[in-house]
């Protein structure tokens, strides 16, 4: 759902293969092979998990048992595969297929009166597959949304918020797929949208959104019919433009097809024929309603407004995770992962692992991403991803991105994760401060009257996420 210019591309590639359903461990690499012939270097959960750290924290298990992972999606109510597929379905064959863990998975229609439970968008399917691959023992919870959130920036903004709230009642981390362009929304959408994010962070809930797939424009606004000759406006989407969102870009994964093992990342950016968009690119930028959040302070690259993004992981459909859809009848598809909505909800199962350690929700956890980034083990925490640009090709014309570099960068800000040694620095974080305490170490925390311990300010004075 992310970019709406672009929201069938967001769901990953198109299936490129159909087989009988098999388990047996000796053929799953085989068939995977010719099941992923249109995009060769896909990879499986296990690959996948080996390039970004994660098969040492399994090992422990950490696994992310005990957390659950909310998801909103657009509700549906006829099936038509394979863009429309039954989620039991599609999940049972990605077990089966990767040797996974049955998932826990349980949906909710509360916000979409009439929408099949089980029926899912191909965003669904991937949304929840890439959370099941990176946390297999975590909850997952799909919220659906009615159709109509996507015809008007004032029905988007109640459904997110109301997404956002009933998610902060129902699990530990929300992963946001969908957003549009800041000038999409009013000031008063914003504030909402704001306040509703500010308070799952007093709940101790972490916010991950997917920055988006047109590089440094925010794409078109939602209508309920396409308007021709809109401009597309260079900014970034919300929601993850706002800062208490942990705003997820995208990587190009280099990594071995035999072992797992990392060799390399790229920014993300990706040829894509359609009517509208001819270039795809990790979305990223700087606000023109936020202000610098504290914890993105003195970072070098960034100025008085919020950047984006925060983090980043793979997001092209050449190198996306093995995604496994059911027609039905007993068949399947398999298809690449793509687009930033496939970042999204792997950051996301790494923060429930991350929850699952500390013993405890660890919440809004920007500031201590940005202090782990900024202190000496950032390039054992990190992967920095240090090539690629995010210009696109968006009609009428080209449209100027950024570049990746050293340290933060607008495409894949920090970078990506090497989870064996993030996952327990982010567990570590306090949550509690020493008594008589004002200023804590780590340098980003800041206790509160009571002793407990908020997000970080580099300045008492400034609210954060302020708007400019």
């Amino acid at each position: 759902m992310i970019g709406l210019v672009i929201a069938a591309s967001a769901g990953g590639a198109p299936a490129a293969h159909a087989a009988p359903d098999r388990a047996g461990a000796d053929r799953a690499g085989a068939d995977l092979a010719g099941g992923c012939a249109s995009v060769p270097a896909c990879y499986t959960p296990q690959q996948l998990r080996a390039a970004y750290g994660l098969r040492p924290l399994l090992d422990r298990g950490i696994d992310g048992r005990g957390e659950t992972v909310v998801l909103p999606e657009q509700g549906e109510q006829q099936a038509t595969p394979p863009s429309v597929t039954d989620i039991r379905q599609d999940l049972a064959g990605f077990d089966r297929r990767f040797h996974l863990p049955a998932a826990r998975l349980a949906v909710t229609t509360t916000l979409a009166r009439g929408a099949s439970r089980w029926l899912a968008l191909q965003e669904e399917t991937l949304d929840v597959e890439m959370v099941h691959a990176v946390a297999p023992a975590a909850a997952i919870r799909v919220i659906l949304l009615p159709s109509s959130a996507m015809v008007s920036a004032p029905a988007l903004t109640a459904a997110l918020t109301r997404a956002v709230r009933l998610g902060t009642s129902l699990g530990d981390v929300i992963s946001l797929s969908m957003g549009v362009g800041e000038h999409c929304f009013s000031g008063a959408e914003v504030t909402r949208m704001h306040e509703q994010l500010q308070a799952a962070g007093r709940h101790h809930v972490t916010v991950v959104a997917a920055s988006g797939d047109t590089g440094a424009v925010g794409g078109a606004c939602p209508a309920p019919f396409s308007v021709p000759g809109v401009v597309p406006v260079v900014e970034p989407l919300l929601p993850a433009a706002d800062p208490q969102v942990l705003a997820v870009g995208g990587t190009s994964l280099d990594a071995s097809h035999r072992t797992g093992a990392y060799i390399g990342e790229s920014g993300w950016s990706q040829p894509l024929q359609n009517l509208e968009v001819d270039t795809l690119a990790s979305g990223g930028g700087f606000s023109r309603l936020f202000a610098r959040p504290a914890y993105q302070d003195g970072v070098p690259g960034i100025g008085r407004l919020r950047a984006v993004p925060d983090v980043a992981a793979d997001a092209s459909g050449a190198t996306g995770l093995a995604l496994v859809a059911a027609d039905g009848q007993g068949r399947y598809a398999i298809s690449g992962s793509s687009g930033t909505s496939a970042a999204a909800p792997f950051w996301a199962g790494l923060v429930a692992e991350a929850d699952q350690l500390a013993g405890h929700d660890l919440g809004f956890i920007n500031p201590a991403l940005y202090g782990i980034a900024r202190g000496p083990d950032y390039h054992l925490a990190f992967h920095d991803v240090v090539r690629g640009n995010s210009t696109v090709v968006v009609a009428p014309g080209r449209f100027p991105g950024y570049r990746a570099g050293p340290g933060w960068d607008p495409v894949t800000g920090w970078g990506s994760p090497d989870a064996q040694l993030l996952v327990p620095l982010l567990a570590r974080y306090p949550g509690y401060c020493p008594r008589a305490a004002t200023w804590a170490h780590p340098p980003w925390l800041i206790c509160d009257n009571g002793g407990r311990a908020t997000h970080a300010r580099s300045d008492p004075r400034r609210p954060e996420g302020a708007v400019a």
